[in-house]
């Protein structure tokens, strides 16, 4: 990542992201630990080499990295738990993990159906239940839910995880009301289609590509750096006075307002 700006109040901040190993995550475990804050995550794929390369980056400053599948909650939890006992209350999380799993309405079965909205939905809700008290405590701090420009765009391919995400942005809205006598602040960051390793592997063809990027404003491909400063503003005091919004990073593709 390259460095374009510096938040002095992030520097020793407590930051929590899930998913942080990889793709954008790993982007914003980077970019946070540019700004010297103390990054804890939670991440289904083994992420120790990935810790030793960011220790070396940054002057030692290692992030520090825990297993676990964010749809068991108690672990989840536990996670959380363990990033406040080494680094102190959380005060910056970021909801990041999610899975895009493309499918059709007909191929959705209960058990599919449970297993998107457990990622991408109600993993966020119970992130968020377990670091408020330890935010209100410490007067105030960030939530950045990630949730996607997918379904303001009508996307088919994806029915369940475009649902998921559109209840992101109403979770967001009601947690910003409910946490924000507190200090905390809860916003959604919407990201375009970021071209993660993931995404070229699974999802990405020269002709899909092409078609998406005649609708985006801006000509260029969206890659993970791209969505670290929208989600390091979020997260300083810089947007002190922004809750319960939608940031949408997408190239241009959607329009809000």
């Amino acid at each position: 990542m390259t460095a374009t700006a510096t938040f002095h109040d992030l520097a020793g901040a407590s930051v929590f992201i899930t998913g942080g190993g990889s793709g954008i995550g790993a982007a914003l475990t980077d970019g946070f630990l540019a700004q010297g804050a103390q990054v804890a995550f939670v991440d289904r794929v083994e992420a120790h080499e990935f810790c030793d390369r960011m220790a070396e980056k940054h002057g030692g400053n290692r992030p520090h990295f825990m297993a676990g599948d964010i749809t068991d909650i108690a672990r989840l939890q536990a996670t959380l738990a363990e990033a406040a006992d080494r680094h102190g209350p959380i005060s910056v999380l970021v909801n990041n993990a999610a899975n895009d799993l493309r499918h059709t309405t007909a191929e959705v079965t209960e058990e599919l159906w449970t297993r998107m909205v457990d990622i991408n939905l109600k993993a966020h809700f119970f992130a968020c239940q377990a670091v408020v008290p330890g935010m209100a405590a410490a007067g105030g701090g960030s939530i950045i839910n990630f949730t996607s420009v997918s379904y303001m765009m009508g996307n088919t391919g994806y029915p369940v995880y475009a649902t998921a995400k559109s209840g992101i942005n109403g979770m967001t809205r009601s947690l910003a009301r409910e946490f924000g006598p507190d200090r905390i602040r809860v916003n959604a960051l919407c990201p375009g289609w970021v071209l993660t390793q993931k995404q070229k592997d699974l999802w990405v063809t020269e002709e899909g590509l092409a078609t998406h990027l005649a609708r985006q404003c801006l000509p260029d491909a969206l890659e993970p750096d791209d969505i670290v400063g929208g989600a390091l503003f979020l997260a300083s005091k810089l947007s002190g006075a922004m809750t319960g919004q939608a940031l949408v990073i997408d190239g241009g593709v959607v329009v809000t307002g």
